[in-house]
């Protein structure tokens, strides 16, 4: 998809400790009025949907968003018989909130820039290699195995780099602010490097709190 067909003005979908990166793929099982209002909007009109993470402050029902998410199309479309749509939305392009849209709307809708993240719709080849993972791997098996997940990430080898990054940023018991911070690193270096750092944060706290005395 170019740069130029994305559109400006986009339904938000704000979900809590979810994120959606370009180039991946996630299921949702929507039920709620308003997005289910959203969803069939979104498919007479360009199939797309901004994928954001609210924040802590604001009304409960209309908390305020991060400035940062992710468009993604909706690229599988099924309704249930108890009336419950499951989509599968395909990550595009991250983007940037403008400013919300007023209207009589169910859901929220926002205008929304995409320019600073050119790179997700270039798909820009990077220079870093699976083996500069190695310690993101290692201590990744560690924290998912003391949050008690079993993960299988011999299968992440399979993708390429970025994606790989990016399954485990989406895949991973991180906080919500945790996960922003990856969304929001421009490149994958930078990801990366976010990543080893909330790692090591991690890992820090694990051995300071079993060696204390």
């Amino acid at each position: 998809m170019d740069f130029d067909e994305l559109p400006k003005k986009i339904p938000v979908f704000p979900l809590s400790n979810f994120i959606m990166f370009p180039g991946t793929t996630v299921p949702l099982n929507i039920f709620e009025p308003r997005y289910l209002q959203m969803v069939n909007d979104s498919m007479k009109n360009h199939r797309m949907i901004g994928m954001i993470q609210p924040k802590k402050s604001g009304d409960l029902k209309n908390p305020d968003l991060y400035e940062i998410g992710c468009i993604g199309k909706i690229t599988s479309f099924n309704e249930t018989e108890d009336g419950r749509i499951l989509i599968i939305l395909n990550g595009i392009c991250r983007f940037r909130i403008d400013s919300e849209v007023k209207s009589e709307k169910l859901y929220r809708e926002c205008e929304v820039k995409y320019n600073s993240f050119l790179n997700d719709i270039s798909k820009k080849n990077n220079d870093i290699k699976f083996t500069d993972l190695n310690m993101i791997m290692e201590n990744m098996k560690k924290f998912f195995k003391k949050q008690g997940y079993i993960v299988n990430l011999k299968d992440l080898e399979k993708k390429d780099l970025s994606q790989t990054l990016n399954d485990l940023s989406m895949a991973s018991p991180f906080s919500l602010e945790e996960k922003q911070i990856l969304l929001e690193s421009l490149d994958i270096n930078t990801r990366k490097e976010k990543m080893e750092q909330i790692l090591n944060n991690y890992i820090k706290d694990e051995f300071e709190n079993t060696t204390i005395q």
